[in-house]
Order: structure tokens, then sequence, then C-alpha cells
């Protein structure tokens, strides 16, 4: 089963909560910029417009990376006019793997802060 966000003209597939498998979540999470998005998302206040994100990559590489957090199941995207809005699917990977999201948060925040590292 696939969850549909719809926008006039504009259709975005998300995994139902049932098929969100771990080994997508974490496949998603392993990549340094997706693990960045993440973050970022996770330390805001409600779903976040693509353009707020700085990467370091060219424009169709950080769709790549959107999507590929989208079609895992770790965020949801929908369409606010002309932008593309991000948020956490944070209930459904709580509901389905408690304590995973906040232990990978807390890692790379952990990690983050080592010298030496980004």
């Amino acid at each position: 089963m696939t969850g549909t966000v719809t926008t006039p003209g504009r259709t975005l597939d998300h995994p139902a909560r049932e098929d969100i498998r771990l080994e997508g979540v974490l496949h998603a999470l392993s990549d340094p910029m997706r693990l960045c998005i993440v973050r970022t998302l996770a330390g805001g206040k409600g779903p976040l417009s693509c353009s707020v994100f700085d990467l370091p990559v060219t424009k169709s590489t950080g769709t790549h990376h959107f999507r590929v957090l989208r079609q895992s199941g770790v965020i949801r995207q929908a369409y606010q006019g002309t932008a593309k809005l991000n948020g956490l699917r944070r209930d459904d990977l709580d509901a389905l793997f408690p304590g995973l999201l906040d232990c990978v948060l807390d890692a790379a925040a952990r990690q983050a802060d080592r010298p030496g590292t980004h």
C-alpha cells in the first residue's frame, strides 16, 4: 500500500506506515548528506522547504537525497504553492522502530562534536 500526497497537478508517493522497512530507513540514514537533512528537520519547528537546506551538492543530487528519504519513509514531502515542504515522519518511525531515530540523531550529534569531524 502506498500513501499519496496530492496537490493540483502534483503527486508525491510515500510508503504507508506498514510498508516502511528497517533496511530502507537505515540505508537512507547512512548517507552523510541525508543524515544532515534529517538532523536539520529534527531540530526544526515543523516542515521546512528544500531551499532552507544549504547542501554542498548540485540541485539534482540534493533532489535525489530528498527522494531517497521520502521513498524510505523517513520524511514526508508536500507541495505548498511552488515550495516543496519536508517533515520527519517521526510518529511513524517511532511506532515502527521505537528509539531508533533518537539513537541515530544522538549518535550523529556526538560524532559532529568530536574534534576533526564535520
